[in-house]
């Protein structure tokens, strides 16, 4: 039976030999676990602030963690989302609520202890959300001397009118348009046949303007960020979109899988061995009868 007389074992860490030293940029961090406990030390040099260098690592708008500091050195400032500005300098214990950001305030580091938040997730990247979305790319054929032959003012005219048509057919088959990438678009979609028929909306609707598009509809899963998608099914749907021809819209066979029965018209086109992905690809020719399918 334990004697509750008898004290419990003293554990006892230094921060001069941490568990885990993280280094970022203006600054670098220490930290120690103590049973279930962190306590880390920071050192934050002249420059830093939260939102230029670890908000691209977090992705959040403001810093969403709640934290208890004691600052060793240094003086440091807080906004609060609410606009509440803050400064902290030497013996001051901070608690700091979640939806601020911080930086360093004159030319002396700051040296912290944090002693609850995310000690031990700091400066350590957030890993984002990933998922299984359709995705369509799109490309002007011949841009290059198509602008060539209209001159700057032209092309310029032309591009204008190209995006403001593709963006309304993003709207209409509810796309969530992700980037421009000079005379094309990636976007993405929640339903396989949606993405699809926007493909054929925006190619109908640019070859009547004079410009032919090529379109290329992938499904995978990605990662998600705040202003980006990335993962190997973004380089498979490029892939796809550079397979078509002009005004023609392609899509993978996972596409053509889950888009069966939307009324659609799927030809395969063979498997395809495509650049930089490993195995072949089988390709589809999309078109659809004259009576066109309601945006779902």
């Amino acid at each position: 039976m334990q004697d509750l007389r008898r004290p419990a074992s003293v554990v006892r860490k230094t921060l001069r030999q941490p568990d885990d030293v993280r280094h970022f940029q203006h600054g670098e961090g220490a930290l120690v676990r103590v049973g279930a406990f962190d306590v880390g030390k920071a050192v934050l040099e002249p420059g830093w602030r939260w939102s230029v260098d670890v908000k691209p690592m977090v992705g959040t708008a403001s810093c969403e963690a709640h934290h208890l500091h004691v600052v060793l050195a240094g003086r440091f400032a807080a906004r609060m989302d609410s606009g509440e500005l803050y400064e902290f300098g030497p013996d001051d214990v901070v608690d700091l609520p979640p939806g601020h950001d911080t930086w360093v305030v004159g030319d002396e580091p700051v040296v912290l202890l944090d002693i609850s938040g995310n000690v031990s997730d700091f400066a350590v990247p957030t890993p984002h959300a990933r998922s299984v979305l359709t995705m369509l790319m799109t490309d002007i054929v011949a841009s290059t001397d198509t602008a060539s032959r209209l001159g700057a003012e032209g092309w310029k005219r032309v591009v204008t009118e190209h995006d403001r048509v593709v963006r309304r057919q993003l709207d209409r088959f509810r796309g969530r348009e992700i980037k421009t990438m000079g005379d094309g678009f990636l976007a993405t979609f929640g339903s396989a046949a949606g993405a699809v028929m926007c493909g054929l909306a925006i190619a109908d609707a640019t070859r009547d303007m004079g410009v032919e598009v090529r379109v290329g509809v992938h499904t995978g899963e990605i990662e998600v960020l705040p202003d980006d998608i990335r993962g190997v099914a973004v380089h498979a749907t490029a892939r796809v979109m550079a397979a078509a021809g002009p005004a023609e819209v392609l899509a993978s066979s996972l596409t053509h899988a889950l888009a069966e029965g939307s009324g659609l018209h799927f030809e395969s086109l063979g498997h395809h061995e495509l650049k930089g992905l490993e195995g072949s690809l089988e390709l589809f020719r999309v078109s659809q009868d004259k009576d066109e399918p309601e945006p779902l």
